[in-house]
């Protein structure tokens, strides 16, 4: 169900677009207004989400913690499964956004003949996030040279880099084949392993559909379907300086990869894929586990009438003498 909701509601937004942009020559709404509403909404909406986990309270060290925590000096402590000051902190976090540590150290579990319990590792699913995510970074900051004048350098760098293969005169950038490979994969893999599938929600099949449409439609944009690239530079820098304008000449196609666009920027902030952010808010990565060196007292305690063992030996002491439990003044 999850799988057929989600490919349907990505067939009605391409359906509207083909026809708003393609048949009634809706160019403004399509190029101007809807770019303009999706970044707003993309920018109050990381906004809302960061304030608001930024607001939570955290009284205690909760980090999540896989190696021997800092303690006598002569035990060797896991200074990044289980850092202890900020250094350890930032190694970890750069770590794990950076290279997906955890999910590099995942395994599988499964019962074979015997019964025997067998552990693998799983890093499949770590090479293809990897190379979805750096892809897409990749993608993202080549896009840079149509809202930027005059292109910054790192820019035109990272497009030769990317773009190094040549197929004739036309350059074939090696991350437009790994995203397309990497979130087929990601999708294939989702519906092929039953427990994965089981707990797969229409929320984790859209957005791979609208990756896969948006990344498809690049593809084609720019090695089927050509475009004119002054003129959707023309257009973007309109964008950027708030001098919007439409120029002539602009397909249909770059109106659909737009859209798709301007969807991911309005889900984004409402999805999962919001750990964007959430990684770097989150306790469970960003604090230090130095409860041992230490104390870390709730700030919202308020003060309670406590009932001391000092007051609760004073009270029962007859009784406590009587039944041959230990008194401690009289042990002292």
């Amino acid at each position: 169900m999850g799988i057929g909701f989600s490919l349907l509601l990505i067939m009605a937004l391409l359906l509207a677009v083909f026809f708003g942009a393609g048949v009634l020559g809706w160019h403004l709404l399509f190029g101007v207004v809807i770019p303009y509403a999706a970044a707003t909404i993309f920018l109050f909406g990381i906004i809302y989400r960061v304030v608001k986990w930024g607001r939570a309270p955290i009284p205690f060290r909760i980090p999540t913690t896989c190696g021997q925590q800092k303690s006598l000096p002569w035990i060797k402590p896991s200074r990044i499964d289980n850092p202890s000051s900020a250094a350890g902190v930032i190694g970890r976090l750069a770590l794990e956004v950076l290279l997906f540590r955890s999910l590099f150290r995942n395994t599988k579990a499964e019962l074979r003949d015997g019964p025997r319990l067998a552990y693998h590792w799983e890093k499949w699913l770590w090479l293809g996030g990897l190379l979805f995510h750096w892809s897409f970074l990749t993608i993202f900051l080549r896009h840079l040279r149509f809202f930027t004048e005059p292109v910054p350098s790192f820019v035109s760098f990272i497009e030769g880099v990317d773009g190094f293969l040549r197929v004739g005169v036309q350059a074939l950038y090696i991350t437009d084949i790994l995203i397309l490979v990497a979130v087929t994969y990601l999708f294939w893999r989702r519906v092929v392993i039953p427990q994965v599938r089981y707990i797969s929600l229409p929320a984790d099949y859209f957005p791979l559909f609208l990756i896969l449409s948006l990344a498809f439609s690049g593809v084609l944009m720019r090695y089927f379907f050509r475009v004119d690239v002054s003129a959707v530079k023309e257009l973007t820098m309109g964008l950027v300086t708030f001098h919007p304008r439409i120029p002539e000449g602009i397909g249909v196609i770059f109106y659909i990869h737009l859209f798709f666009v301007s969807v991911l920027f309005v889900y984004f902030p409402y999805s999962k894929m919001m750990h964007l952010a959430g990684i770097f808010l989150s306790p469970t990565r960003n604090l230090a586990n130095n409860s041992r060196a230490c104390r870390h007292i709730n700030p919202w305690n308020y003060p309670v009438k406590v009932h001391t063992y000092e007051e609760y030996e004073e009270e029962f002491r007859g009784k406590m003498r009587e039944a041959g439990i230990p008194l401690e003044k009289e042990c002292g």
